[in-house]
């Protein structure tokens, strides 16, 4: 593995599918058994029998993939008397432990368990066009979000997913451009609010509306928020069929690449309608490159947009072309050089 590759790349690579089945499969055993939790709580090297005990492993199987982990530089090896001993290194304590503020523990446990049944049906995927939800679950996806939200449990997962990833990537999206002029902001399917919350930390003096389905608003309230989030609120509704909250700018992140060009279009348009004159839409996406040729990461990401959804990633020109068709004007991008970029169309005065 090329050494110049950063851990925290590592693992934003292995949560969205774009590293091999091996070294990918190594990061979710080890969360999975709760290796770096309990090195974290020991406090001290462990040795692998001390692991593997705790853990409740072979000791011949977590040898080796306490090994693998050193070799993907998430563990750190310490010599004491010909033993070897293990730590977690600060990167897999930041980000693999499930007490951290900022874990990809949850994404790593739906890539795992979600993402990657449907990535087995690749090939299908490519030959018919199409997502892949009934070949890896048996559940119709002819409603996408019914196929996605088929159980409670997998909802929570999504939600926790999106949780950790805003998170850690959201900061850098919503301040791409200054969005301090726009005092009252609609999340239009804003999920667990953690975007919402990078949002009222940039711009203290706003306000974020979640605009999301009803059981994903209940879930949202029930598992992410406190009594504190007082600039935050609620509204239930589907975006695609119901009234739209009046805002100053609508953020749509992760949304549009869903979605086909057509269904984008569509809601757009009910933004477009929603909005006042001077109001603004903002999107956050994984931009390509004009060419099509990179980067690599968002090229994988589209397809993961095949299996498991209706859309795909798109360069900053065409998520323009979609904003334009809709009514909007004067659209520029911005690059945060992370992986998601921001797109902001204005409706004019």
């Amino acid at each position: 593995m090329n050494s110049s590759i950063s851990t925290q790349n590592i693992l934003f690579h292995v949560v969205s599918t774009l590293f091999p089945l091996s070294v990918s499969q190594v990061v979710f055993s080890s969360c999975e058994l709760g290796v770096f939790d309990m090195l974290l709580g020991a406090e001290r090297p462990l040795s692998a029998e001390e692991i593997s005990q705790a853990v409740g492993a072979s000791l011949d199987g977590t040898q080796r993939l306490l090994a693998a982990c050193s070799g993907l530089q998430l563990l750190n090896t310490h010599q004491d008397d010909g033993r070897v001993l293990y730590s977690n290194t600060e990167q897999a304590s930041i980000y693999l432990t499930r007490s951290s503020p900022v874990s990809l523990y949850q994404s790593i446990q739906y890539s795992s368990r979600t993402i990657y049944l449907c990535w087995h049906h690749l090939t299908d995927a490519v030959r018919e066009g199409r997502n892949q939800y009934e070949k890896a679950f048996g559940v119709n996806s002819k409603d996408l979000f019914q196929a996605l939200y088929r159980s409670d449990e997998e909802m929570v997962k999504f939600m926790q997913l999106m949780n950790s990833i805003w998170n850690i990537c959201g900061k850098d999206a919503v301040t791409a451009f200054d969005l301090s002029p726009f005092k009252v902001i609609c999340d239009l399917g804003g999920c667990s609010g953690a975007l919402a919350k990078q949002c009222t930390s940039a711009y203290p003096e706003c306000t974020v509306t979640i605009f999301d389905l009803p059981k994903v608003v209940r879930t949202s309230r029930e598992h992410f928020f406190s009594e504190g989030d007082q600039r935050i609120g609620f509204n239930e509704g589907d975006f695609f069929k119901d009234p739209l909250p009046q805002a100053d700018l609508y953020i749509l992140a992760r949304i549009l690449h869903d979605w086909t060009d057509e269904r984008c279009v569509e809601l757009l348009s009910r933004v477009y309608k929603a909005c006042k004159p001077g109001s603004a839409v903002l999107l956050v996406e994984a931009l390509l490159f004009e060419d099509g040729s990179g980067p690599l990461t968002v090229q994988l990401y589209s397809l993961n947009m095949l299996v498991q959804t209706e859309g795909r990633e798109r360069t900053a020109a065409q998520y323009a072309a979609l904003l334009a068709a809709a009514g909007f004007s004067d659209i520029q991008h911005r690059l945060t050089g992370k992986i998601y970029d921001a797109v902001l169309g204005h409706k004019e005065t």
